[in-house]
C-alpha cells in the first residue's frame, strides 16, 4: 500500500503537498520500493512505473517538474520546457504546475501563497541552506513573506545528523542565532537540526507561518529512505501543486 503523507497546513483551497514515502512501488533491492529517482541506479522501467503510480494516486493532470538538483540556489519555473531542469526549487502559477523535489535525509520545503495562487517546492540541504536556496525561492515567489506559508517535510533528525565545525561554522557566519541548532557531541563534532536552520532562515526572511513535523528519515527504515544510514538507497518526493 502507498503511503502518502498530507502536508498539515493552513494551505488556502485547491493548494495541496504531500510527501511520499517507500512504500507501495515496484522497485527492488535497495530501492525497494517507491523509489522517484533515476540517478541512483534503480531500474528507469521502475522508476517510470512509481511516478505513473504516483500520478494516479494524487490524480495529477500532469508530470511533475523532477529536477536535476545540485545542492545549490537555482529556481526555476515548474512548467519550463526541460525534461530534468537544473535546479533546487521550483515554482507554480497555476494548475497544472506541480512543483518536486527528491530528498533522502535532505529537507523538503513547501510554500504557498495565502492567496493561493502561487505555490514552491525547495530541496534544502545543509548546502543549500547555508546557501540561500530558501530566500532564493521566496525571492522569486515575489509575494510579500508574510503571505507565504511555509511546511517543512520529513528529513534526518538532529540525533543522526552529525556534522564538522566547518558545517556549523557556515551558518554562524551569517547568523550567530544558528548556533542554537546545533549541539555539541562526545566525538568533538554537532548534531545538526536541518528544520530548526530552516525555521530560523525563514522567519528571518519575514516567513512567520511554520508548520510540519519532526518525523526522522534516518529513524524510521521501514518508511522512509536514508542516504546516511544506507549509502545505496531511493527518494521520495515532495510535491505542491494547486487543483
Amino acid at each position: 500500500m502507498m503511503e502518502l503523507i498530507e502536508a498539515d497546513w493552513d494551505a488556502p483551497p485547491g493548494v495541496r503537498g504531500v510527501a511520499t514515502t517507500r512504500a507501495g512501488g515496484m522497485s527492488q533491492g535497495p530501492f525497494a520500493s517507491l523509489n522517484l529517482a533515476l540517478h541512483v541506479g534503480d531500474d528507469a522501467t521502475a522508476v517510470r512505473s512509481n511516478r505513473a503510480r504516483v500520478r494516479e494516486a494524487l490524480r495529477l493532470t500532469a508530470e511533475p517538474c523532477w529536477l536535476e538538483q545540485e545542492h545549490g540556489t537555482r529556481v526555476v519555473n515548474a512548467c519550463q520546457g526541460a525534461e530534468r531542469p537544473r535546479a533546487d526549487a521550483s515554482i507554480g502559477r497555476g494548475p497544472g504546475q506541480v512543483c518536486a523535489v527528491l530528498t533522502a535525509d535532505c529537507l523538503p520545503v513547501l510554500l504557498c501563497t495565502r492567496a493561493g495562487d502561487r505555490v514552491a517546492a525547495v530541496h534544502a540541504g545543509w548546502r543549500g541552506l547555508a546557501a540561500g536556496v530558501i530566500e532564493s525561492t521566496l525571492a522569486a515567489l515575489a509575494s510579500p513573506p508574510d503571505e507565504v506559508l511555509a511546511w517543512l517535510g520529513p528529513a534526518i533528525g538532529p540525533a543522526a545528523y552529525e556534522v564538522g565545525e566547518e558545517v556549523r561554522a557556515r551558518f554562524t557566519a551569517g547568523d550567530a542565532r544558528a548556533a542554537g541548532a546545533f549541539t555539541a557531541n562526545p566525538r568533538g563534532r554537532w548534531q545538526a537540526d536541518l528544520r530548526a536552520l530552516a525555521r530560523l532562515r525563514l522567519h528571518a526572511a519575514g516567513v512567520p507561518a511554520v508548520s510540519g513535523h519532526d518525523l526522522c528519515t534516518w529513524a524510521e527504515p521501514e518508511r522512509f529512505y536514508s542516504y546516511r544510514r544506507e549509502r545505496t538507497c531511493g527518494r521520495m518526493a515532495t510535491l505542491v501543486w494547486i487543483e
